[in-house]
């Protein structure tokens, strides 16, 4: 009995989004240590880059200190000068200053001097009735009564002059925009003081008091204007001042952290670029891997174009990705994270205000994810559909054009077309609108930060240089919002493309050939094989192919097979290479199963020439002796003439070093005898020829069948053929209908029989 066919174990296909990155990873665990490397390079590189808006704020604050004016001089300065002229020291000191000489003596003189006229005594008079405001008023006196009154005097040995004592009252009795202080009286009030090393003297205060009397208003320019009309000393006072060594230690330090920074994520790209090159390479060599061990029933089952989609497509969508994904991810949360922190350390206010008014881009971001995956799944679905319609139509291009199928072929085109663009249009406009709203967040938060900060510098909280980092720090925050954006979009297209490709990776191979220890020796095969009960169904069909079917081949026999199209002639071929599992029954060579030895051995028994001829790219010679060795160019030739090929190949330029590719340069029938020549290199005890001569004229039929002759002398021979006249000198010939034999024998004792054979025969010369 046939053992019926093994179920390779079963796992777990990836459905969504979760379990095809969590499959992707689980398959990247060859590349674990290069894959951390490179996210650790990834995340030290994001590290970097968060520390420098710190370093950028200290150099801003620097840079500014250095190009305005020392505020905190000439506000030492101005607070100095204000000390000395308080209006607590003034009632004090001004009596003795003054020295208001209102002796009786000095009244009764100025009373009885002729020099004096009668009014200006008169308001004297006035004036010394209210004490109060005698030195309020002495300035409406006559300059007579004022120089007597105020005579020249000393206070602490400066002298002061009556006309430095006229100038202090009018100054300060009289609203005037410049306050000029007499040298004396600045020698009194104000005392010599050092502020940052730099002397200021009571003149040169004197000098400051009178220029800053005159400033109206705010504006820097006049504050300029008048800096430049002090003294020198207090010019260097509060001149600005560049701190040239700590900006230079500044700048060291940025350019090192952007540099270091720099490296690190050109470290990262080439170490991704690597993993996604292999790992492209390991899943291309697995699914070539896992070509070889599906069933024919697979291929059957599967358009050619999505399979070819899934090898080259997905893959590279896969790969290029994952390089553009995985680091930028972390990366990304890395800079999201650490910058939050930095945030909050250099001002939580500030980081409040950042982080609010980028919130919004989170919401946005999974709503739409969530809503896209489904596309990604299916632009990836239909890519392969459209491959395949492709592939299909320009490989039987010319049935195409023949049967004027165009129009429909282009209906499916335009309909697998229109379901692609459908399907990468919503992916590509759902994750599109992810770019242009985080930029809005992000510009929005400029503006937010901007004016908070410019609030807090009023109130003297923070400094221009914080400013200027948040305005940095909410770039690297809205940033990674965007990268993790894009990566989580690329994650998509790398979920729906992994999704495809470990399906296929997945899918159920042949049976194990692992416990096949069985082996038969070509050279010592001796060339019988009986089919036992065979019993064969395709998956899908309701009924079986093969039924019941048993036929014995014995040594060295011509053994044909024919009948109506599909009684199962093919898939008796494809039963007895081991293609297929039989459900039922079995197939023995030489006495042995053929589920006692593996299709290796049972491939390397047979040479089988089949109807669709396949020529790959290289020269004639490579095409007749493919996957041969040690094939002299001798035998080459003599098999080419045997099968009339030699005269043909004689014409091309090079001869047998020929470049041959697969297109219309060599005709059908020359492609069969190039296909016939290499299965006569081949020396194996058993012979397949499917439909063999189907492409050849009548002449070079004649040709080929003389060297079928010889090619089948003292090998087991299977012949399935539709043209009957090539089966005459059969050994045995079989006939089949509906999976099984009906007729048997050679050909002259079922011409007897005129029966289902004799039919097919006579209807080949039926007009």
């Amino acid at each position: 009995m046939g053992s019926k066919h093994k179920k390779a174990p079963e796992r777990e296909l990836a459905k969504d989004f979760k379990s095809a990155i969590s499959r992707l990873l689980k398959e990247l665990q060859g590349f674990k240590a290069l894959i951390i490397f490179s996210l650790i390079l990834a995340a030290l590189g994001s590290i970097l880059s968060i520390f420098a808006p710190n370093r950028l704020s200290d150099l801003t604050n620097e840079i500014s200190d250095g190009l305005v004016l020392n505020k905190e001089n000439l506000e030492t300065l101005t607070n100095q000068v204000k000390d000395s002229l308080k209006e607590e020291n003034l009632e004090n000191i001004m009596p003795k200053i003054l020295d208001v000489d209102l002796s009786e003596q000095n009244i009764q003189n100025i009373m009885t001097s002729n020099e004096i006229e009668a009014k200006d005594k008169q308001k004297l008079t006035e004036i010394l009735s209210n004490p109060k405001e005698i030195s309020k008023n002495i300035t409406t006196l006559s300059e007579t009564i004022q120089t007597r009154i105020l005579k020249d005097s000393k206070y602490e040995g400066i002298t002061i002059t009556t006309k430095d004592k006229q100038q202090l009252l009018k100054m300060m009795n009289e609203e005037k925009e410049k306050i000029v202080l007499p040298k004396s009286i600045q020698q009194i009030l104000l005392t010599e003081t050092t502020i940052d090393g730099i002397k200021i003297t009571p003149e040169e205060q004197g000098k400051f008091l009178e220029i800053m009397s005159t400033l109206t208003t705010e504006d820097p320019n006049e504050l300029y204007q008048k800096i430049d009309e002090m003294p020198e000393s207090i010019q260097k006072l509060v001149e600005p001042f560049m701190d040239l060594e700590t900006i230079k230690k500044i700048g060291l330090l940025l350019v090192t952290l952007y540099l270091c920074s720099a490296l690190f994520t050109y470290l990262e790209s080439i170490a991704m670029t690597d993993v996604s090159n292999k790992f492209a390479r390991k899943l291309r060599s697995k699914i070539e891997t896992k070509i070889n061990r599906l069933p024919l029933s697979y291929f059957d089952n599967h358009a050619t174009g999505d399979i070819l989609s899934r090898v080259t497509n997905d893959v590279d969508t896969i790969a290029q990705s994952m390089n553009q994904s995985l680091s930028t991810l972390v990366s990304a949360i890395t800079l999201f994270i650490g910058t939050i922190i930095m945030m909050f350390y250099t001002n939580w206010i500030m980081a409040i205000t950042a982080i609010v008014s980028s919130l919004l881009g989170f919401v946005f971001m999974f709503g739409v994810l969530a809503k896209s995956q489904k596309y990604f799944t299916r632009r990836q679905t239909e890519l392969g559909n459209l491959n395949g319609h492709i592939e299909e139509v320009y490989s039987g291009l010319n049935v195409v054009k023949v049967y004027n199928g165009k129009k429909e072929a282009d209906q499916k085109f335009d309909l697998y077309n229109k379901n692609v663009y459908d399907a990468n249009r919503k992916s590509q406009f759902l994750s599109s609108l992810m770019m242009p709203m985080m930029s809005f967040i992000g510009n929005f938060g400029y503006v937010a930060v901007c004016i908070v900060g410019a609030l807090l510098t009023m109130n003297g909280h923070i400094s221009f240089g914080v400013i200027v980092a948040f305005i940095s720090y909410v770039r690297l925050f809205t940033s990674p919002l965007t990268q993790i954006a894009q990566a989580m979009t690329s994650l998509q297209s790398t979920a729906a493309a992994s999704e495809r490709v470990f399906e296929f990776v997945d899918e159920q191979e042949m049976s194990s050939q692992k416990e096949i220890k069985k082996q038969l020796n070509k050279n010592k095969v001796k060339g019988k094989i009986e089919f036992e009960n065979v019993v064969f169904q395709y998956d899908g069909n309701e009924s079986p192919t093969i039924k019941n079917f048993s036929a014995t081949a014995l040594p060295g026999q011509k053994i044909a097979i024919v009948g109506p199209t599909g009684a199962g002639k093919t898939t008796m071929v494809n039963l007895l290479m081991k293609f297929y599992e039989i459900n039922s029954g079995d197939i023995k060579i030489d006495g042995v199963s053929i589920n006692q030895l593996s299709r290796e051995n049972i491939h390397e028994l047979f040479t089988m020439v089949l109807q669709d001829t396949w020529i790959f790219g290289g020269t004639v010679k490579e095409n007749i002796i493919y996957n041969r060795e040690n094939v002299s160019d001798e035998k080459v030739k003599e098999v080419c003439k045997t099968v009339g090929l030699d005269h043909f190949i004689r014409t091309l330029p090079k001869g047998y070093d020929a470049e041959l590719n697969d297109n219309e340069s060599v005709s059908a029938g020359q492609r069969q005898l190039l296909t016939i020549a290499r299965g006569m290199i081949e020396d194996a005890p058993f012979l397949i020829l499917d439909e063999a001569t189907s492409n050849v004229d009548t002449r070079t039929e004649e040709l080929v069948q003389k060297a079928m002759d010889q090619l089948t002398k003292g090998k087991t021979s299977f012949i399935i053929a539709h043209r009957l006249s090539t089966i005459k000198n059969a050994d045995l010939i079989l006939v089949m209908k509906d999976g099984n034999i009906i007729e048997q024998g050679n050909h002259n004792q079922l011409m007897k029989k005129n029966g289902a054979y004799a039919e097919l025969y006579n209807s080949q010369f039926e007009l």
